[in-house]
C-alpha cells in the first residue's frame, strides 16, 4: 500500500506557478532534520473556477521535484472529491480527500445501523454504550457508506495499493466528539476503507486566511483526545499504522501550532496539515512587493474583488467573517505604497496595519485573477523573485517551523 509519511503538508498552487518555492520550504525543513512531505492539493471547485485540469498540478509538481532534486516522496491530492467529481482526478492523483460532510445526518438503513451496533455494542476505550453507538451510527453511518463507495470507485480504477485515502468531515456545523470519531473510524474499518488520515471538525472557527478563533484550551483537549482515538483505532480496528489526524479547515492556524507541536511530540504521533489558499495570498503579496506593474495588478485584483464581494463570498460564507466596514475603498487602496498594501494583506497580527477583512476578501477573490487569464500568469512570471521569496518564507517560517521544527 502506498503509505503517507509521518508528517505531511497540503499545499495549494491554484495557478500552478509556485510548486518550486513550496517545495523549497520542505527542503529547508529537511535541512533542519525534519521530513515533511508535500501534498499538492486542488479541489474540483478550484479547477472549475480557474479552468484548469488536475494534470496541470502534477506537471508543476514534477517540474519542481526535478529542478530541486527532491528525493523524498510527494503526492497529488484530489481535494474534497465526491462520487460525481472524482473521475477527472483519477489519472493524475495518488491521494484522495473523500469529503462526505454533506452526508452527515442522512439516515442509513435501520438494519445497517442495528448490524453496526451489534458489532460495536461497547468500546471500552471511551465507555461507549449501545445507545450511544446507535445514535452515532444513525448520524454518521450513511456518510461512511458514501466514503466507502467513493473509495471503491478509486480502487477499481487505480488499484487499492496505489493511492492514499483521507476522509474529511470537517466542513460541517458541529464538531465530532472523541467517541464519535472512534466510531466513525470503526465504520470505515467495517467498510474496508484503509484510511490514512482523517479530518474531523474541531471546536472553534477556522476561517480562510486568518488565525483560529475559539477556546484554545478546549481545542487542545479535543486534539489530544483525538490523538488517543487514532491510537485506539489502529490497535482495535486494524486500520493502517500510518493513520493520523489531518487539520484542514482554515489557512492559518498560528495560535494552534504550539499546542499541536507539543501534543504530537509527546505521543510521537503523525500529522497532516493543510494550508489551503495561503500561497495565492503570497502571490498577491509578492506582486505588490515588486512594485510597478505588479503593485498595480494587486490593487486591481482588490478593487474588482471589492465590487464582486457578495458573489465571491457566497461559496465560502461558512468559513469567512468579513466586516464590510473595515474594507478600505478602491481610491484609498490605489493611493497606497507597496509597503502599505503588503502590511494590510500579510498575516502579521502584531502589525497594526494588518487587515483581516481585506485578507479574507482577497483570499476568496482568486476568481478575479483567474478571469485575467494570461495577463495574470505573465505578471507572476515577471515578479517571480519576490513571489517565490514570499511563498517559501511564509510556508517555512509561519507553518513548518512552528509546527514541526521549533523546540
Amino acid at each position: 500500500m502506498l503509505t503517507l509519511a509521518k508528517y505531511s503538508i497540503g499545499v495549494g498552487d491554484r495557478f500552478a506557478h509556485q510548486a518550486k518555492p513550496q517545495l523549497q520550504a520542505c527542503a529547508l525543513a529537511a535541512e533542519q532534520g525534519v521530513a515533511v512531505i508535500p501534498v499538492w492539493n486542488k479541489s474540483n471547485r478550484e479547477h472549475t473556477i480557474i479552468g484548469s485540469e488536475p494534470g496541470s498540478v502534477r506537471v508543476a509538481a514534477e517540474a519542481a521535484v526535478r529542478d530541486l532534486g527532491w528525493k523524498k516522496p510527494y503526492h497529488l491530492d484530489a481535494d474534497h472529491i465526491r462520487l460525481e467529481t472524482v473521475d477527472r482526478f483519477l489519472p493524475a492523483c495518488d491521494f484522495y480527500t473523500i469529503d462526505v460532510a454533506d452526508s452527515i445526518g442522512q439516515p442509513a438503513e435501520a438494519s445497517a445501523v442495528k448490524a453496526f451496533a451489534d458489532r460495536r455494542a461497547r468500546l471500552d476505550a471511551f465507555a461507549i454504550g449501545r445507545a450511544d453507538v446507535e445514535r452515532i451510527a444513525g448520524k454518521y453511518l450513511k456518510a461512511v457508506q458514501d466514503a466507502g463507495a467513493i473509495y471503491r470507485k478509486i480502487a477499481a480504477a487505480k488499484g487499492a495499493d496505489n493511492f492514499i485515502t483521507e476522509v474529511s468531515m470537517d466542513e460541517t456545523d458541529s464538531p465530532q466528539s472523541p467517541p464519535e470519531l472512534l466510531l466513525i473510524l470503526a465504520m470505515l474499518a467495517d467498510e474496508r476503507v484503509p484510511v490514512q488520515t482523517i479530518a474531523p471538525k474541531f471546536t472553534g472557527r477556522f476561517n480562510k486566511g486568518v488565525d483560529y478563533v475559539g477556546d484554545l484550551p478546549q481545542f487542545e483537549k479535543e486534539f489530544r483526545e483525538d490523538l488517543e482515538v487514532i491510537a485506539v483505532a489502529i490497535r482495535k480496528f486494524g486500520l493502517p499504522a500510518s493513520l493520523k489526524l489531518s487539520v484542514h479547515s482554515g489557512s492559518d492556524k498560528f495560535s494552534l501550532y504550539p499546542v499541536m507541536r507539543k501534543a504530537i511530540r509527546e505521543r510521537d504521533a503523525g500529522l497532516h496539515l493543510k494550508t489551503a489558499g495561503t500561497t495565492w495570498l503570497e502571490e498577491v503579496i509578492g506582486l505588490a512587493e515588486a512594485g510597478g506593474d505588479g503593485l498595480a495588478l494587486a490593487k486591481e485584483i482588490y478593487a474588482k474583488a471589492l465590487k464582486k464581494k457578495d458573489e465571491l463570498c457566497v461559496p465560502y460564507a461558512s468559513v469567512i467573517d468579513i466586516d464590510a466596514a473595515k474594507l478600505p475603498g478602491e481610491a484609498a487602496v490605489n493611493a497606497w505604497s507597496a509597503e502599505q498594501f503588503v502590511n494590510a494583506l500579510r498575516h502579521d497580527p502584531a502589525n497594526p496595519a494588518f487587515n483581516a477583512s481585506l485578507r479574507q476578501l482577497v483570499h476568496v477573490g482568486f476568481k478575479v485573477a483567474a478571469q485575467m487569464g494570461d495577463r495574470y500568469l505573465r505578471m507572476l512570471e515577471a515578479c517571480e523573485p519576490s513571489i517565490s521569496r514570499n511563498v517559501t518564507g511564509n510556508l517555512f517560517d509561519r507553518h513548518l517551523k512552528p509546527l514541526f521544527i521549533m523546540k
